[in-house]
């Protein structure tokens, strides 16, 4: 029994961090989130996601201002004729 749920928590644990791997600005988050919390009264794993999701959405923002002006900076297409 201590061998299968040893060997499922082995490969949830790895599906997470293959999804968790395409997650941009997470991996900086939960560092900075982990260590926030541990320091905060022993929360370290609650910090580390919280702090996943924030990077995440933070980099999502910048992703989006960075396209935002880089349509803005590019001229007016010109129609063919």
């Amino acid at each position: 029994m201590k061998r299968a749920s040893l060997a499922t928590a082995l490969v949830a644990s790895l599906a997470f961090m293959h999804t968790a791997a395409h997650a941009e600005g997470c991996t900086k988050g939960a560092v900075v989130g982990g260590v926030g919390g541990h320091v905060a009264g022993g929360h370290g794993v609650a910090g580390a996601a919280a702090g996943c999701a924030i990077g995440h959405h933070e980099a999502k923002k910048k992703d989006k201002a960075a396209s935002a002006a880089a349509a803005a900076s590019q001229p007016a297409g010109k129609s063919a004729s």
